[in-house]
């Protein structure tokens, strides 16, 4: 089973073998302009406006409501309502508590995405400055009958506000600045005739000339099996350029990949080639790598990385050794490999999970560290160093040094914090992103109970409800910032990280 399949009731999103979602009710324009959402902007009333108030400031009627609203029947007596498991009643709505958001903006495009990734740009690292710009791509999950309207979508997110007195600053400056911002979703369209199942973009930077902007390239892996490889870098700069013009020849893709023979989930550029090499994972199990050569052609190694009983799922390079990745497949294993193998089998296999291992991540900063999500809702990290080589046929079980059991769905994306390697934002089927702190610690006592609420881990910083969440990334220039995929796509920072 796929991390992408989601309920039949209720699907939004993409399916390997089914009705495609509908189109969302957006304007069809050019370039396929998306609609940002402002969940708060009607939210206030005018200050002349009185209310008949109880205790709070509210009246009483509301006020019971809401109690009412936030509290489910247990065997004992009340219970405290947990996003992602306790079940709303008919009529009821989540709405998100703005006091606990530095920034929060959805949007949405013309499909739902299955995947995306985040564009490294030339504004700055640690920047925190509002409003915020970023840039992303992403591929389109279209209904199957409109195959033909999939793309790869090239989008700039800007005026990106905080939240209305984050920080306790409501200085006159400070609105005309930031809250009265228009969040902007501009976006630049590349046919792809079939759905993106996974995306994924590098960037090289001309050794000839260092201050040019770097080249960005994406690769799409798509239904049809064929991996797409596109230059993307003047759709970027068009957005900074006014009057740019696309051509056709621009849209076209550099490079297609044809080994796989179905289709797949699993696709990683190497972070330390800088030219690209990439390697692509498929529903039979194989892998295959494709490296860019310096005078820019695509050379595709038609020997594959064999030993996966079922689907390849994720696959993560190692952040450190430019010659091993890691990848997850559905047979439940993690497996480790050394590219330069001339018999193309793992050097290390590992049986992390009885179901699908869905996702993994590995942690920048501290590299013997990844981390995994599978399909029973559990997610874990791993020590690598107390991974050893196996002459035994089956494959051993590892303990990990960290397991949660909280999500009650599948995992659907996990990805450490780029800066920090305590932090760890995960993505679940039971419509929530959650982050988590592994830093803390209690004691036993303590951790039975956390904050009154029994079987929540005191690791679990926050819950963000995002429906039918499927992949999330941090944004590797604005500390703290997450962008996450659904139903439609979430930008935010909590208060929490």
């Amino acid at each position: 089973m796929s991390k992408r399949t989601a309920d039949e009731d209720t699907v939004t999103g993409p399916l390997k073998g089914g009705d495609r979602p509908d189109a969302m009710d957006v304007d069809d324009k050019p370039n396929d302009m998306g609609d940002f959402e402002d969940e708060f902007e009607d939210e206030f009333e005018s200050e002349d406006e009185v209310l008949e108030a109880g205790v709070d400031g509210r009246p009483d009627a509301e006020r019971e409501a809401d109690e009412a609203a936030m509290e489910v029947d247990g065997a004992s007596g009340p219970a405290t309502f947990i996003v992602g498991r306790t079940k709303l009643d008919p009529g009821q709505t989540l709405a998100p508590d703005p006091t606990t958001y530095r920034m929060l903006h959805n949007l949405s495009t013309p499909w739902p995405c299955l995947s995306f990734d985040i564009v490294r740009d030339s504004l700055g690292d640690n920047r925190s400055v509002y409003p915020a710009t970023m840039y992303t791509v992403a591929g389109t999950q279209a209904d199957s009958k409109k195959a033909s309207d999939n793309a790869l979508m090239v989008m700039k997110f800007s005026g990106l506000s905080k939240m209305d007195g984050e920080d306790g600053e409501d200085s006159e400056d400070d609105d005309d600045d930031d809250e009265d911002a228009d969040p902007i979703l501009e976006s630049k369209s590349i046919p792809l005739n079939s759905s993106a199942n996974r995306i994924r973009a590098h960037q090289s930077r001309s050794s000839q000339d260092p201050s040019r902007l770097p080249t960005t390239i994406t690769a799409t892996m798509t239904e049809s099996s064929a991996v797409v490889i596109h230059d993307i870098t003047p759709h970027l700069a068009s957005f900074d350029t006014p009057g740019t013009l696309i051509t056709a020849q621009q849209n076209k893709p550099l490079s297609t990949v044809r080994s796989h023979k179905s289709e797949g989930y699993a696709l990683d550029w190497s972070p330390l080639h800088p030219a690209g090499k990439l390697l692509t994972g498929d529903n039979d199990g194989l892998i295959y790598l494709t490296t860019r050569s310096d005078g820019g052609g695509f050379v595709n190694d038609t020997r594959p990385f064999q030993g996966h009983t079922s689907s390849v799922e994720e696959i993560q390079w190692s952040p450190s050794e430019a010659s091993v990745f890691a990848s997850a497949s559905s047979d439940g294993t993690i497996r480790v490999w050394d590219v330069r193998s001339k018999s193309r089998k793992a050097a290390l296999t590992m049986q992390v999970s009885n179901t699908d291992v869905n996702v993994m991540s590995w942690s920048k900063q501290t590299t013997h560290l990844l981390a995994s999500g599978a399909d029973d809702g559990v997610w874990a990290v791993w020590d690598l160093r107390q991974w050893k080589p196996s002459s035994s046929s089956t494959p051993d079980k590892p303990t990990p040094i960290a397991s949660f059991d909280y999500h009650k769905e599948q995992i659907t994306s996990v990805e450490w914090h780029p800066n920090d390697d305590s932090i760890v934002a995960v993505a679940a089927g039971d419509n929530t992103v959650t982050l988590w702190d592994l830093a803390v610690e209690l004691d036993d006592e303590e951790s039975k109970d956390t904050a009154g609420v029994q079987d929540v881990p005191p690791q679990l910083l926050f819950v963000h409800y995002q429906k039918l969440a499927k992949e999330l990334h941090w944004h590797p220039q604005i500390p703290g910032a997450l962008v996450a995929t659904g139903e439609e796509f979430s930008v935010f920072r909590t208060i929490s990280v």
